[in-house]
C-alpha cells in the first residue's frame, strides 16, 4: 500500500523540526500539496506536537 501523503507530511516536518525556518518552508510546501480533510488532520497534529517545541509555533500562521 502506498504511503499517504499525510504520513509523508508528518514524517517530513518531524525531521526537519530542529530549524524552525525550515520546517515553515516545508509546512508551506504541504499545505499547498494535502487535501482539505488532510490540512485539518495536520493542524491537530501540528497544535500537539509544537506544544513541545515552542520555537515552531510561530510556524502555525500557515495554517490558520
Amino acid at each position: 500500500m502506498a504511503r499517504s501523503m499525510y504520513s509523508y507530511t508528518k514524517s517530513v516536518l518531524e525531521r526537519v523540526s530542529f530549524d524552525p525556518k525550515l520546517f515553515c518552508k516545508e509546512l508551506e510546501k504541504a499545505i499547498k500539496l494535502l487535501l482539505p480533510y488532510e490540512v485539518d488532520q495536520l493542524r491537530d497534529w501540528l497544535f500537539q506536537f509544537t506544544k513541545e517545541k515552542p520555537e515552531l509555533k510561530q510556524c502555525l500562521i500557515y495554517i490558520n
